[in-house]
């Protein structure tokens, strides 16, 4: 996940490098409708900042915006002649307050980077004139209220990032149809079963951690193995088995299912994805043998796997740069859960139905009748 960060910032760089750089005149050239309406919701949100420490607001005064600490300007898609704020930048401001509906008068910003300040309450509906924006990054501040619906009208949307929020409730499925390239969507307080519609989803990275997750592992997330780099779901009290399908995912590089209530065998599929790096099961009630094929990948890392109820485990897992078998029930090996504790859990072994979803262990066979007595003539 780091990696695809790096790069996203990276590109992020690269994109404010391309505007064109502005000399002082410009930067005081007279001014055009686009950033009069700027001007205008620039003041509004100035005047709904409760809070700025770090002084990222105090030369927002008078009306030439392009010199705003935070904002940028760029030529106008439409007209190359006109200038317009294409971005606003105030990532780490620990800035308080909130977001006036007045933002919908950004209709050119393409870039909006609120990362780690203190806004509070809803995004504002007015976002929805923001026909062009591709980067929403509202993450770690202290919004709240149901997933924000506003982000189904925002067309060129390429990179949504809502994490370490207080957003509650449902997720919309539609929100996976969305042809996104990135979705954190962690650590909120979000409340939602996988839909089986995850699979229509072209992002690369996807974190959907610290959640609470409903319902089945569902086997469409392999319609994803075209674009998907990072899957992480940690920590969502999933009650599931990882189905057979994920193997499918044969680009990805990090898998992350890790302090969940997962069941059954680890699949053996897995050693399918030539590519992976990362993987982590640890925290689960995992259990079988783990295939020799997954041990055997040859960009594999890191293999964490304790706190699980594995009964085996190659030889050639040992020789993984980073692994962990700990709290396990594999004869021989240190540090093991106790005898006991591991029969207990084997002795009532956990079944999945063909969608992933845990199912009642099948009923036992009904004990043999007996025969019918016999019919005496008389």
């Amino acid at each position: 996940m780091v990696t695809s960060i790096c790069l996203h910032r990276a590109l992020l760089g690269l994109f404010f490098l391309c505007l064109p750089l502005l000399s002082a005149s410009e930067y005081y050239r007279p001014s055009n409708p686009r950033l009069e309406k700027a001007y205008v919701a620039l003041q509004a949100w100035k005047h709904s900042i409760t809070s700025d420490p770090k002084g990222f607001t105090e030369n927002w005064c008078g009306p030439h915006v392009c010199n705003y600490t935070g904002v940028y300007c760029a030529p106008a898609p439409d007209n190359p002649h006109e200038f317009t704020v294409a971005g606003v930048d105030l990532n780490h401001g620990a800035i308080e307050g909130t977001l006036p509906e007045e933002l919908g008068l950004l209709a050119d910003l393409a870039v909006f980077h609120l990362n780690s300040n203190k806004f509070h309450g809803a995004l504002p509906s007015s976002l929805e004139c923001l026909k062009l924006l591709y980067e929403l990054d509202v993450s770690n501040n202290q919004f709240e209220g149901s997933f924000p619906s506003v982000v189904f009208q925002l067309p060129s949307l390429k990179f949504l990032d809502i994490r370490y929020n207080r957003f509650c409730g449902d997720v919309p499925s539609c929100v996976f149809d969305l042809k996104l390239d990135a979705l954190f969507i962690n650590n909120n307080q979000l409340t939602f079963s996988i839909p089986d519609n995850i699979g229509n989803s072209p992002v690369s990275v996807l974190v959907l951690a610290n959640n609470q997750i409903t319902g089945c592992f569902p086997k469409s997330i392999a319609n994803m193995h075209e674009t998907l780099r990072e899957l992480v779901i940690l920590n969502t009290g999933l009650r599931a088995c990882i189905p057979p399908e994920i193997g499918r995912l044969d680009k990805l590089r990090v898998l992350d299912v890790s302090y969940n209530h997962l069941v059954g065998p680890l699949p053996e599929s897995i050693g399918g994805m030539r590519k992976l790096e990362q993987l982590d099961v640890a925290h689960n009630k995992l259990s079988g043998e783990i295939p020799c094929s997954i041990c055997d990948l040859p960009r594999l890392k890191n293999f964490t796997y304790s706190y699980n109820y594995f009964c085996g485990e190659p030889p050639q897992c040992l020789k993984i740069r980073s692994h962990d078998d700990r709290k396990n029930c594999i004869p021989y090996r240190p540090d093991q859960r106790p005898p006991e504790q591991c029969m207990a859990f084997l002795s009532k072994p956990k079944y999945c139905d063909s969608n992933g979803c845990i199912a009642r262990p099948p009923p036992p066979p009904p004990p043999p009748s007996s025969p019918p007595p016999p019919h005496h003539h008389y």
